[in-house]
């Protein structure tokens, strides 16, 4: 990887010249994509559910989410617009391993594949996401995926799932998360976030969008992008559930690896902008950002006068 790569400023112009895949007048929701959304647990059931909304705000046409089964009538109410399916759970109140072979087959209809929002038992994530990656078609057939949170753990000791899908991916940590992707402290995180969302990207054969106060995206060709303009008030709870899901349902419909990564992360910091300026710097929730990011997107499609 070059360590001469230029790094790019995240801007509404930039977008404007990466515009995404857009239905014709004639499509369906068929056209739009699937997405699954592989997430929640007892304790944390919310992250499935911003998740998948996140997935449809953003454009996406039909969602299924996969989650524990003692949750799942609870999601299937709180989000009618969503196919719900409980999973054999483990004691701890996750998705257990053993339900990837019925995972595999549902996911292997979808355009998206979403893994580790909300999901809290980090053995259990482990083995199902390396068992999920494992039994899914490689290359064109097989869906693409989103990895956040939860399923992030383990696949910095042994990358080969991934590798599986190169070409097809996008993670999504935080500098904790990244610290674990990559065996060092967080501390090393915080004092060279490039450097390390550079090994990441590199070793992993992925997008890495690594998240802060300033968000880095770096494809595993070296191509580097840096999104700076983002409010205080978008460290939350549940906040990067919102964007995992974002960036999925960007998958979905089309948009590359690297596009849903550059454009997922501008729409939800641009969502948080826009609740600063109508209800103040701190205090939003995750879920409000939702419902701003189709008028963020529509407002890439104007001149910025009319914004």
């Amino acid at each position: 990887m070059s360590a001469a790569a230029k790094e790019i400023s995240v801007t509404a112009e930039l977008l404007r010249g990466m515009p995404l895949p857009q239905p014709d007048g004639d499509g369906d929701k068929e056209t739009r994509g699937r997405v699954l959304v592989v997430a929640g647990s007892v304790p944390v059931p919310g992250g499935a559910l911003l998740a998948g909304i996140g997935a449809l705000r953003a454009g996406a046409g039909k969602l299924q989410i996969a989650t524990a089964a003692s949750i799942a009538p609870h999601l299937g109410l709180a989000l009618p617009e969503a196919l719900v399916a409980g999973l054999p759970e483990t004691a701890e109140g996750g998705i257990a391993p053993e339900s990837a072979g019925a995972l595999a087959e549902r996911a292997s209809h979808c355009d998206t594949v979403l893994i580790g929002p909300g999901m809290m038992d980090e053995a259990a994530v482990a083995d199902l996401t390396a068992a999920l990656l494992n039994r899914l078609d490689a290359g064109g057939d097989g869906p693409r995926f989103v990895l956040d949170a939860g399923a992030l753990a383990g696949l910095g000791r042994d990358p080969a799932p991934l590798h599986r899908h190169e070409g097809r991916l996008v993670i999504t940590p935080h500098a904790g998360e990244m610290a674990g992707l990559l065996g060092c402290s967080r501390d090393q995180v915080d004092a060279d976030p490039l450097g390390c969302a550079r090994q990441a990207a590199e070793r992993l054969k992925a997008v890495v969008a690594l998240k802060g106060s300033c968000t880095r995206i770096v494809a595993p060709d070296g191509g580097i992008w840096a999104y700076r303009d983002g409010t205080v008030g978008l460290a939350t709870s549940g906040s990067g559930d919102t964007l995992a899901g974002i960036v999925a349902g960007l998958l979905a419909r089309g948009a590359s690896p690297e596009q849903a990564a550059i454009w997922g992360v501008y729409l939800h910091g641009e969502a948080g902008n826009r609740l600063t300026r109508r209800i103040g710097p701190l205090g939003f929730l995750a879920r409000e950002l939702l419902a701003e990011i189709p008028a963020a997107m529509a407002a890439l499609a104007n001149d910025p006068e009319d914004r």
